[in-house]
């Protein structure tokens, strides 16, 4: 397998830091010991939290590599850092939700957990300082963020990657509640996902207890972040034979 070499810093984020490597269309990720909510206007340092967030998500993109789905994901290179494919990144966030909970629940009115049958879709525009406002079909193509084939595809996916993870993760006793998913375009024009796979970005609910394991449990002040995250990276590994 190739190697590359980490270059120098070209941004950081909330909860990540990207680095430049010794090929163009290659780069270094890094996981922070950081969790934030309210896009960010709440920021805590947790201790050993990038471990858990990069490995958890390395396992996620390689099993899902592994079930054809194009990722960016290339290797994992450390407790907390990978390499990835560069891609230009699209100002959408997709969600997919199989039961009610967050914004679902209070913009409803319904009871949370509730199942969704069929699986909801939602896109938000990705703005921090907008609040990512959710957004619809026809708002996407009026701003000339993608075009529809474009966004035929992101919800095909989407909802293909969400059944792929919902199985993987009701093997190992936890519902995937729900979702949020990034794609972004390689240079060669092919369009596939990207970001991270996490408790992070998902919410994941014990089956036998129904307890939070993801990252709920800290917007909402209710017990230890890691002991969750935890409990979702051993299962993993006890089920993907990692």
């Amino acid at each position: 397998m190739k190697t590359f070499k980490k270059g120098e810093q070209i941004t950081e984020g909330k909860a990540k830091i990207m680095y430049a490597t010794d090929d163009p269309e290659v780069l270094w990720v890094h996981s922070k010991d950081q969790a934030t909510a309210l896009n960010g206007k709440k920021k805590v340092a947790i201790a050993n939290k990038g471990y858990y967030t990069n490995h958890i998500s390395s396992l996620l993109f390689n099993y899902l590599n592994g079930q054809g789905v194009p990722t960016h994901f290339i290797s994992l290179e450390s407790d907390t850092d990978v390499v990835v494919k560069r891609l230009k990144m699209i100002p959408l966030e997709v969600v997919v939700r199989n039961f009610a909970s967050g914004h679902f629940v209070t913009r409803f009115a319904v009871k949370n957990m509730m199942k969704l049958d069929p699986p909801v879709q939602e896109f938000y525009y990705k703005s921090d300082e907008l609040d990512d406002p959710m957004i619809n079909n026809s708002q996407i193509l009026a701003l000339k963020i993608v075009d529809e084939d474009q966004i035929k595809f992101i919800q095909a996916q989407a909802l293909k990657i969400n059944e792929d993870l919902k199985a993987l993760f009701n093997r190992i006793k936890i519902d995937l509640v729900d979702i949020k998913f990034e794609f972004g375009i390689t240079s060669d024009g092919k369009l596939i996902l990207g970001d991270e796979l996490s408790p992070d970005n998902m919410r994941l609910v014990d089956q036998a207890t129904g307890k939070s394991l993801d990252k709920d449990v800290f917007r909402k002040e209710t017990g230890n972040l890691i002991d969750g995250y935890a409990v979702v990276l051993n299962r993993l590994k006890q089920e993907l034979g990692e």
